[in-house]
């Protein structure tokens, strides 16, 4: 049985609560949340859903309200049949070219073209197919950073999902040695499949990928991997500000920190978190509504 909870409101309202939501760090993650426009010709009318496995209770209903702040939404809630909605959502998917990277689902053909990188990404359990505007924007952040002669020898995936960056990095960079890491067990399994599908070989050595669970960059692998020339992290912005501390010790004196997940109304908290770290912004770009930024550690 699963549900879902609906409130429609005008862009701002969503926004100023999916930001309410990352800063909540009691939140029950059992309660998936997403917003977005109600539809194209419509880009200041918005909705906030939360999907659920249960009927929604008393504290769920309570703890969706406390995300708007003075305002008291009106909470539309609704059971839903039984669909697996995260890959429902992504099936006829159309492919996407981003920088180097032409990415597909497995019902589209892979391109064979000299210098571009395919890579066939079902729809699954964890983010990143690369059609979402922040993973296609670090694909092409990654192909900027190559073009600007970037050598990367150690790097790690944080918030791997499918695993799709880590694929890109090694691409670019076949000789890296490379970790990814995820907080949710289920990407295990995801990456390897991926990886499978794809020609990346898992393991230990250079050109190789590990995969582990991890909540941020605490993992003793993680640990005894590093320090890192390059760390890519796409996942939200309270916890990129929460992680910079770690990101810095992480990262090699003129280390490299791939950035996204954040709002571009949210860049500024992000870009001051790294400051204290010791990173400084090396480029940006933005990608719809989002940021993707490439930080740098100061040198010894």
């Amino acid at each position: 049985m699963s549900w879902k909870v609906t409130v429609f409101a005008a862009r701002p309202v969503i926004e100023a609560a999916l930001v309410a939501h990352e800063d909540a760090w009691d939140w029950d993650h059992e309660i998936v949340l997403s917003g977005r426009e109600v539809a194209e010709d419509q880009p200041e009318d918005w909705v906030l859903e939360a999907w659920l496995d249960r009927k929604p209770s008393k504290a769920d209903n309570v703890a969706i309200t406390a995300l708007f702040a003075d305002t008291k939404p009106k909470l539309i809630a609704e059971e839903l049949p039984e669909t697996d909605w995260l890959v429902a959502s992504q099936e006829g998917l159309e492919p996407i070219r981003a920088g180097r990277f032409h990415v597909h689902t497995p019902d589209h053909p892979a391109v064979d073209e000299p210098g571009v990188f395919d890579f066939a990404i079902p729809a699954s359990q964890a983010f990143g197919t690369g059609h979402h505007a922040t993973t296609a924007g670090c694909l092409a952040m990654l192909t900027h950073m190559k073009a600007q002669g970037l050598v990367v020898r150690n790097c790690a995936d944080i918030g791997t999902g499918t695993g799709l960056l880590a694929f890109a990095a090694l691409s670019l960079w076949p000789r890296t040695l490379a970790i990814a890491s995820d907080i949710d067990a289920v990407c295990v399994n995801v990456v390897e499949d991926n990886a499978g599908a794809n020609g990346v070989s898992m393991g230990a050595r250079r050109g190789e990928l590990v995969m582990t669970v991890a909540d941020g960059m605490a993992h003793p692998v993680l640990e005894a991997r590093g320090p890192y020339d390059l760390i890519l992290a796409n996942i939200l912005a309270g916890p990129l500000v929460h992680l910079a501390p770690d990101f810095g010790k992480a990262l090699v004196p003129g280390g490299h920190l791939l950035l996204a997940g954040l709002l571009e109304t949210q860049e500024a908290a992000v870009r001051a978190a790294c400051r204290k770290a010791g990173l400084r912004l090396a480029a940006r770009m933005v990608n719809g509504d989002w940021s993707i930024l490439w930080m740098r550690k100061r040198g010894r």
